[in-house]
């Protein structure tokens, strides 16, 4: 399992697979305001009621046309849901979201073709340092280049991918034959590949049971190939170009995030330097993490 840290020279934030017995700290101020509270109106409680009043087979059509149960005996014909109105992210209604529930995220995958809006066609964007391009992995282009990366020292320390090629196309291709909640991608500057990242869902993902994750989180992971690249803030302009480009890209998404270690002063730094906040200490198997956010509402204060 590789963590999800790295030297401030490498940035690197790499995958998380994360178990379930670990739990997420505890902290009080505004982090309580990310908690997901989700309740049927009034409204609608009251209806149900005096619908099942009249007739309770009609009752149960209506629950489960909202997804809440399944249809009651005999009413198979009598109300059934839209297929043309699927469901976004948001789970039933009856579902307590929130971390260390029991409800596990990943279980509720939304009905798409494509999770992250198409990072392929998102295209460069220009940054201090030059034209930035998000290109996602082709295992036959790619794979040899990663590798070599993956097998750096610097990297090794914290990505835990060094050794034979295979281990690499193994991890690559763990995503590419998923389900799209997350995207390999090179980092191309100026027509040079520089990085590495994943593009991911991160109220998709194992993480999501460790903080109060919201519909449409997406967490990025980084490293830095080269190291000539490494120590000249070179990490600080990526970060901030991919999170500015998810946030054009993804209108639903309202919040990026990364998980550095917490002992990696350097690593936060750079988040921080890209306008990330800290937002929380976050036990994860094998490390203690610094969950790091960036929120489009202040997106134009950090």
């Amino acid at each position: 399992m590789p963590p999800t840290d790295a030297r401030a020279d490498t940035v690197t934030v790499p995958g998380t697979d994360l178990g379930t017995s670990a739990t997420a700290s505890q902290s009080s101020g505004t982090d309580g305001e990310d908690t997901l509270d989700l309740r049927l109106p009034e409204e609608f409680i009251a209806l149900c009621a005096e619908v099942e009043t009249v007739d309770p087979a009609a009752h149960g059509a209506v629950a489960h046309a909202i997804g809440l149960r399944n249809p009651p005996e005999g009413t198979e014909g009598a109300a059934q849901p839209n297929p043309a109105v699927q469901p976004d992210t948001a789970v039933p209604d009856d579902v307590d979201a929130r971390p260390n529930s029991g409800f596990s995220p990943n279980s509720y995958v939304p009905p798409s073709d494509d999770l992250l809006d198409r990072v392929a066609d998102w295209g460069p964007t220009h940054t201090p340092a030059g034209v930035f391009h998000l290109l996602p992995v082709h295992i036959e282009r790619d794979l040899p280049l990663i590798t070599r990366w993956m097998n750096d020292p610097a990297v090794a320390e914290f990505w835990e991918l060094a050794g034979p090629q295979a281990l690499t196309e193994d991890h690559l291709h763990a995503q590419l034959a998923g389900d799209g909640r997350s995207v390999p991608c090179l980092g191309v500057l100026d027509g040079t590949p520089v990085s590495y990242w994943e593009i991911y869902r991160a109220d998709l993902d194992p993480l999501a049971r460790h903080y109060p994750a919201r519909p449409h989180d997406t967490g990025i992971h980084l490293l830095i190939g080269n190291v000539t690249d490494r120590g000249r803030g070179l990490g600080v302009t990526l970060l901030r170009a991919v999170a500015d480009l998810v946030l054009d890209k993804r209108s639903a998404c309202a919040r990026i995030v990364a998980e550095p270690d917490i002992r990696n002063t350097p690593s936060v730094a750079a988040f921080l330097g890209a306008g990330f906040r800290f937002s929380a200490e976050v036990d994860l198997p094998g490390k203690r993490a610094a969950l790091m956010v960036r929120d489009r509402s202040l997106r134009d204060l950090l």
